[in-house]
């Protein structure tokens, strides 16, 4: 057991998901397609917006104003 497998070696096909991963060509799909390019940029401008509009809408003073308004629709139907 005291053999090691050299790291160079490479599989014929990748056949875990792992190895598909590792072996996926991302440079050649960022330089020549358009869609990571704009995904990423999209991410990027969007997350922080996403975040600050899940920050207020889960803000407690939110929380309770929203509770309170569900509390008198239910006090309504019954």
């Amino acid at each position: 057991m005291s053999e090691t497998v050299p790291k160079d070696r490479m599989m014929k096909f990748p056949y875990t998901m792992t190895a598909k991963i590792v072996n996926f060509p991302y440079n050649y799909h960022y330089k020549f397609a358009w869609f990571p390019k704009f995904w990423l940029l999209g991410i990027a401008i969007t997350a922080p917006i996403f975040w600050k509009i899940g920050k207020m809408v889960n803000s407690p003073e939110n929380v309770e104003k929203w509770r309170d308004i569900r509390r008198k629709q239910l006090m309504e139907h019954h």
